[in-house]
């Protein structure tokens, strides 16, 4: 019998025993209540995000938001302030490798967890091999267009290809002035382009500058970028998937389901689905907290991976979409009459995404 059969066995001993423990005398709930904490803590954080994000986008909020800033500063000491705006510029103002690193380094956990405990036990119990080398293909791919996301060039806007970008796209004289040139670069702006304070550069089809690539996503990039989120979600929802498999498994072996403890004053009560939680918590923590983490990504990257593809299926860029929406509230500023942008690039779905994933045809088409 090899070694991780052995710990298999071993495992499902613990289990029958914790079992029989139950039946016996008994568990106290209280004693793993740190579990529903956690999920407090959980829940809060995701609130604060989510209505941070609430904030940013209404005019009304954002005066709350720097009043709230600014009284906040001063309670922290002016050194400790420099310091964390210099690391906060150097983060997200300047082009550097941080988040590339932490990137690979939390794949590589995800990845060193799934391997070192969900694909053993998963391959004990007789789970479908294509099934668990999944994730593993799915990383593969993914890589390879994170690479091709970092290394390719968005759409340098230079003098040798400025002719050719300003005939891409046709100018509509409100978000994109005809003849508007870039004060940095001292090129004419062709449309739909915009000047990345970041990398220095203006970028034809500019959607944004992406801290995770140390790179803007631009027209010659964009079909990269959206593979690589396409995978990245896939992957974090497999293993999500089959660690929850995993653990679904434990609980009909072991019959958990089936058990009562006592509560605090004594009573008998039916095991529920807060109890098993935090039961194989007790049992599985990493397993546990890789589930959590891979779940809560597994929602922010679809909710991402669902915005850009509606993006590109109307043929809209990240920017263009933010502009169209930096409407002044009437309520608050009254005397500004809001200008009227329209889509004039959209040309229905199947054409959008050709151009989005063959942007050299279309070029080609347009010369």
């Amino acid at each position: 019998m090899n070694e991780g059969a052995q710990y298999v066995l071993v495992l499902w001993a613990h289990l029958l025993s914790w079992s029989a423990t139950i039946r016996s005398r008994g568990v106290s709930a209280s004693r793993m209540d740190f579990l529903v904490l956690f999920f407090f803590y959980l829940l809060l954080m995701l609130t604060v995000v989510l209505l941070w994000c609430v904030c940013s986008r209404i005019h009304c909020l954002k005066g709350l938001v720097g009043e709230g800033t600014q009284v906040i500063s001063r309670l922290i000491p002016e050194c400790l302030q420099r310091c964390v705006q210099r690391w906060l510029h150097y983060l997200f103002h300047t082009r550097n490798h941080t988040f590339i690193v932490l990137h690979l380094v939390l794949q590589g956990l995800v990845y060193t967890e799934y391997t070192w405990e969900v694909f053993g036990y998963c391959q004990e119990l007789e789970f479908s091999l294509p099934c668990l080398l999944l994730p593993y293909l799915l990383l593969a791919t993914n890589l390879l267009f994170f690479v091709l996301s970092c290394v390719t060039d968005p759409g340098t806007v230079t003098s040798a290809t400025e002719p050719a970008f300003l005939q891409a796209y046709r100018f509509d004289d409100v978000m994109f002035p005809k003849n508007a040139r870039c004060p940095t670069c001292d090129l004419r702006k062709p449309a739909r382009s915009k000047h990345c304070r970041v990398c220095n550069r203006c970028v034809h089809r500019f959607d944004h500058h992406c801290i995770w690539m140390n790179n803007c996503i631009g027209a010659w990039n964009v079909r990269y970028f959206l593979i690589y989120l396409s995978t990245l979600t896939a992957s974090a929802t497999t293993v999500a998937g089959l660690s929850a498999a995993f653990l679904v498994q434990v609980v009909i072996f072991s019959d958990l389901y089936l058990e009562t403890y006592t509560d605090e004053r004594g009573q008998p009560q039916v095991v529920d689905v807060i109890f098993l939680a935090q039961y194989l918590f007790v049992l599985f923590p990493r397993i546990i907290f890789l589930l959590g983490f891979v779940l809560v990504i597994s929602v922010f990257l679809g909710g991402y991976l669902c915005f850009a593809l509606y993006l590109a299926a109307t043929n809209q860029t990240t920017n263009e979409w933010y502009k169209a929406r930096q409407v002044p509230c009437q309520c608050c500023h009254p005397q500004v009459k809001p200008q009227a942008f329209q889509n004039i690039h959209n040309r229905g779905v199947w054409r959008n995404l050709h151009e989005v994933f063959l942007p050299a045809a279309h070029d080609e088409k347009k010369k």
